[in-house]
């Protein structure tokens, strides 16, 4: 079970682009510095566009990409959303949503073959930084092998996410697209932060990504921790950092109102944390408050990101969000 939950974990950590140490709050303007050059120019699709990634290497893209590789599942989502599929020839094993990935050429999964892609010879490679330090001979080969290589900046807020999809738009000839995109996203979550100020009484939210016995949770600096604060949701371990290793008698102490698990790598895991041993006096427990929800839509910082805070608000206020 330890090796199994490394694994995912990995793969949570690559989704999501956790830097740990960055703010949390929506609005912290402060996170988004590393982003400073890349989004001056996003208003225009022409080419050739000149854009430094999160690495502070100045990419020059000289016209519009007519063939992409996308080594991260965030980055491929928003590919898709932007109606870029027919240009994708190279994706990772990670990368799931939507149908079409299926049937693309894979690349690797978290090791990426570097061979494989020098021989598909795309235009562009969106990397991540996640990845980029353990990954940067690679990526020279890919450069001088005359691919463009973009690394693309972590994401730990919503504004984040919008600068990503406009960096990307902007790559790839699709400013527009993204902006719409954007615009879709930012009106959506905003019905969610008015329904949510409805809430008089705030909930205390566990919300458990990797089970027994190696518990996982999610604490402050995270894109979980905003998610909950958007739907006005108490993260019953925001007092911790990252994502932590936690005991069961620290949750128990911590006595939270609703249970969200975020695997799916297990038969029934709601199931399973209502009979966990020791836990039948947890309020959650007793009040049947355990729900599991896709882990894709909230560990990955892309356009379904507003679907995976829609799925924590009907979990955790379904009297509110439900109706």
């Amino acid at each position: 079970m330890r090796q199994k939950f490394y694994a995912l974990f990995a793969l949570l950590v690559l989704s999501l682009g956790i830097l740990a140490g960055c703010g949390s709050t929506t609005e912290n303007t402060e996170e988004n510095q590393n982003t400073e050059g890349q989004t001056e120019q996003t208003e225009k699709a022409a080419f050739p566009v000149t854009i430094k990634d999160a690495l502070d290497n100045e990419v020059v893209i000289e016209e519009e990409p007519a063939s992409i590789i996308s080594l991260i599942p965030s980055n491929t989502e928003i590919i898709y959303e932007l109606g870029l599929g027919d240009k994708v020839v190279g994706l990772t094993t990670n990368d799931t949503y939507p149908e079409e990935t299926a049937e693309v050429e894979k690349v690797g999964d978290f090791n990426v073959d570097i061979e494989k892609v020098i021989a598909l010879n795309p235009d562009l490679v969106l990397a991540h930084e996640s990845s980029a330090a353990s990954s940067e001979a690679g990526f020279q080969q890919m450069r001088d092998a005359g691919i463009k290589v973009f690394i693309v900046n972590d994401a730990v807020n919503f504004v984040d996410v919008y600068d990503t999809i406009g960096i990307i738009g902007q790559l790839t000839g699709t400013t527009e697209e993204a902006e719409a995109l954007t615009a879709d996203m930012k009106a959506k979550i905003e019905e969610i932060k008015e329904k949510a100020a409805t809430v008089t009484e705030k909930k205390k939210v566990y919300i458990e990504i990797s089970p027994a016995p190696d518990i996982y949770s999610v604490g402050k600096n995270t894109f979980m921790d905003v998610m909950l604060q958007t739907i006005n949701a108490e993260n019953a371990t925001g007092d911790l950092e990252g994502w932590p290793s936690i005991d069961q008698e620290s949750i128990l102490e911590r006595n939270p109102d609703v249970i969200i698990a975020t695997y799916n790598y297990i038969e029934d895991p709601v199931g399973q944390l209502m009979a966990r041993e020791g836990w039948a006096d947890v309020s959650a427990i007793k009040n049947k408050q355990v729900v599991d929800v896709n882990p894709d839509l909230v560990n990955r910082p892309g356009p379904r990101v507003v679907e995976g805070v829609e799925e924590l608000a009907k979990a955790v206020y379904p009297e509110v969000f439900n109706n």
